[in-house]
C-alpha cells in the first residue's frame, strides 16, 4: 500500500468506514452520518468531508488484503492515544446506528474493534448505551 500510516483524523475516518462496510455495503445513511460527524465534531475541525472518499479508498484497498482488517486495526491503534480510541469507538457506534438497529455483522465488528482498541467493557458499554439513547424513535 502506498499509504501505510494514518494521521489521527484519518484513523477516526477509518473506524467509521470499517463499521459501514462490515455488512458488505455502505448505505446513504451511513455516508450521511460520517459527513455530518466530520462537519460537526471538534476533532475534525481542519478536516473536510470530501477527504472521506480518499480515506475510504485506502480502507477498501486494505480490506482487499488477507490481513486487511487486522492491518486497519493496527493502523488505528498505532496513531490514536487511548482517549481518541474511545472517540473512534463512539464514531463507529454512531455510524452503526445510522440505519436503525445494527446488523449482526456490525455488532461483531464493534466487539472486535473494542478488543483491538483495548477499551474497557464498561466504557464501551456506556458509549453503546449513549448512542442507542441518541437514536431512539417515538
Amino acid at each position: 500500500m502506498p499509504h501505510t500510516r494514518f494521521n489521527p483524523q484519518e484513523a477516526l475516518i477509518c473506524a467509521m468506514v470499517l463499521i459501514a462496510v462490515s455488512d458488505d455495503r455502505m448505505s446513504d445513511g451511513e455516508l450521511g452520518t460520517m459527513s455530518r460527524l466530520v462537519q460537526e465534531l471538534p476533532v475534525f475541525s481542519d478536516f473536510t468531508a470530501s477527504e472521506i472518499d480518499r480515506v475510504t479508498e485506502i480502507v477498501l484497498g486494505l480490506l482487499g488484503r488477507t490481513d486487511g482488517l487486522d492491518r486497519a486495526f493496527t493502523l488505528i491503534r498505532d496513531v490514536l492515544p487511548s482517549r481518541l480510541r474511545e472517540t473512534a469507538y463512539l464514531l463507529a457506534c454512531e455510524v452503526a446506528a445510522a440505519d436503525g438497529d445494527p446488523s449482526q455483522e456490525a455488532l461483531q465488528f464493534l466487539q472486535d474493534f473494542r478488543i483491538a482498541m483495548d477499551l474497557d467493557r464498561l466504557v464501551a458499554g456506556a458509549i453503546e448505551r449513549a448512542t442507542k439513547a441518541r437514536y431512539q424513535v417515538i
